[in-house]
């Protein structure tokens, strides 16, 4: 019998990746996690997003931070790199989408899906220890008074995050373990400030790292920080992967690169939607694993977004404090804002800003911009030239995260581009996802004349005719063949054994609301159809005991 550093290896820890590394030692398997990024801790973690260092992530300009921004011909999509993914940087608002999702995309009919989920989804809420926001800052009493202007004050609503609030203690005060009958880390008390997305330092945002990914290690779960992949191929002559897989590894940073290369009887990938479709595009290309679906790459979806903001130059209240995203309302059936911030002198978002655009998309829209600009320099230049500039942006700004649940999606290649054909990258391809939202846009403006602030677009959607999303999906879909998608309904790859995906790129519909929950929910759901381990032994379990007899 054929033995294999692990049973699992895992690629990525997000939200996918950390529960499928759980729920496999949970059912006794041995189980190494790839993650190219960096581990963050409450010591480590920047004080504010002007660390660019330690913010963003840009390995290449010597950048090794967590948030990731690529701009593509489509959009601009932003994305975290971290022991832990997005969970690090995202604002922990946790949804359930409406049930016409399932009925959408080709996982439709692939289960009894409205039956089948509300228990995972009760899973996922727990493990993430989802509650309603009782902190509602000013930015959310704001969006409330704005709401109410517009005539939608009536969906107002809290949010439901993952954070741990006060149950009666002092904020800021430390508890033990409250979720996992003390299996977990021990927890501080939300304090408010506002610093979720630039990484919470007080011990209150439920991570990754502080439940599924904490719970996969302590059950001996193996975590290589830092570690790329590079290399994922069948072993011996069975060419489907059913004798396992052999996956090649390399530091992230440095100059050296010295490979490494471990073997697993089984793989999944959870790199996030764009790390997993690029990564499986070039082993398609490369010959390691060429009989992946045609259709990888294929329906790359967003929340259809829209990020705009009102903003209050000299205000003298302080926007920053409450939670990164607080509440949110609806402005109509199929459009939905919520209240997004920064903690106090986090304002390097700012330089994304600029006055509130309308006209139409394309190269007539920076045209509107000047005449936006020109209107606000003339009627108001003091407060004007405050707005154009980042300083203050997070005490002063009220951010719109505005959705809908319209369906769109453009398509993923892997090419070489004109400008550098010296290596491949990601390309995007097809029709235009809309750079701006009409209704948002109209909120916004009344938002602003009802509070007296100045509203705001952002720029990459007025000059490069690009929207910005935090909510990449798609690209490896759900679906009944391999012509219609890349996994089946129990996350395996087609055309492969023991090979699967499970993360953001298997979703196959636009969820209309921030997708970490439904991605927790579907990941247990994968988890379900696995079985419990088989008593035998990996070359990292005797080794193991090998090292404890000495």
């Amino acid at each position: 019998m054929s033995e294999f550093d692990y049973d699992y290896i895992v690629i990525g820890s997000g939200f996918g990746g950390s529960v499928s590394a759980h729920r496999l030692t949970e059912k006794g398997y041995s189980v190494g996690v790839m993650e190219m990024g960096r581990r963050w801790t409450p010591d480590n973690l920047p004080k504010t997003n002007w660390n660019l260092r330690n913010y963003f992530w840009m390995p290449f300009l010597g950048l090794r931070g967590f948030l990731s921004l690529r701009l593509f011909r489509h959009v601009m999509v932003l994305h975290g790199n971290a022991v832990g993914g997005g969970s690090i940087s995202y604002a922990q608002t946790l949804l359930v989408p409406a049930d016409r999702i399932w009925s959408d995309g080709s996982w439709a009919g692939l289960d009894d899906w409205t039956r089948q989920m509300p228990q995972h989804y009760a899973t996922a809420k727990r493990m993430l220890g989802v509650t309603r926001n009782p902190m509602l800052g000013p930015a959310d009493v704001l969006l409330k008074k704005m709401a109410e202007a517009a005539g939608v004050g009536h969906t107002f609503y809290p949010t439901d995050v993952g954070v741990y609030f006060s149950r009666g203690e002092a904020a800021g005060t430390e508890v033990p373990d409250p979720y996992f009958g003390g299996k977990g880390p021990a927890r501080k008390a939300c304090i408010g400030c506002g610093a979720c997305m630039v990484g919470c330092r007080h011990d209150a945002k439920n991570t990754l790292d502080k439940n599924y990914l904490y719970l996969a290690e302590a059950g001996g779960a193996k975590v290589h920080a830092e570690t790329k992949v590079i290399d994922v191929r069948p072993l011996g002559d069975a060419a489907d992967g059913s004798l396992g897989y052999a996956v090649t590894t390399v530091p992230t940073f440095g100059l050296f690169k010295p490979q490494r290369t471990y073997t697993a009887r089984n793989v999944i990938f959870a790199g996030s939607s764009l790390g997993t479709q690029e990564l499986l595009m070039r082993l398609k290309q490369d010959g390691a694993l060429p009989n992946i679906s045609d259709d990888l790459g294929k329906r790359v979806r967003t929340n259809a977004e829209s990020i705009l903001c009102v903003r209050y130059p000299g205000g003298k209240k302080d926007l920053s404090k409450g939670i990164a995203i607080g509440s949110g309302i609806y402005i109509d059936d199929h459009t939905h804002i919520e209240a997004v911030r920064y903690p106090a002198g986090s304002d390097v978002m700012g330089g994304l800003f600029t006055v509130l655009t309308n006209g139409k998309p394309g190269w007539s829209r920076p045209l509107s911009w000047l005449a936006a600009l020109a209107k606000l320099l003339l009627t108001r230049p003091i407060k004007g030239l405050r707005f154009l500039l980042p300083f203050g942006f997070a005490v002063q700004t009220v951010i719109f995260l505005c959705m809908q649940t319209v369906d769109g999606h453009i398509n993923m290649t892997l090419k070489r581009p004109w400008y550098w054909p010296f290596s491949r990258s990601l390309s995007s391809s097809g029709d235009r996802i809309p750079t701006f939202i009409p209704e948002a846009n109209a909120f916004a403006e009344k938002a602003a004349a009802a509070t007296g602030g100045i509203a705001g677009s952002s720029m990459p959607e007025i000059f490069f005719n690009v929207p910005m999303t935090a909510h990449c999906m798609g690209g490896c879909a759900m679906a009944a063949t391999a012509e219609k998608g890349v996994i089946d309904a129990q996350n395996r790859v087609f055309g492969y054994r023991n090979l699967f995906v499970v993360d953001g790129s298997m979703l196959a519909a636009n969820l209309g609301v921030n997708p970490s929950l439904t991605i927790t929910a579907l990941a247990e759901r994968a988890m379900s159809f696995i079985p419990d381990s088989l008593p035998t032994k990996t070359n990292a379990v005797r080794r193991a005991e090998e090292e404890a007899v000495g």
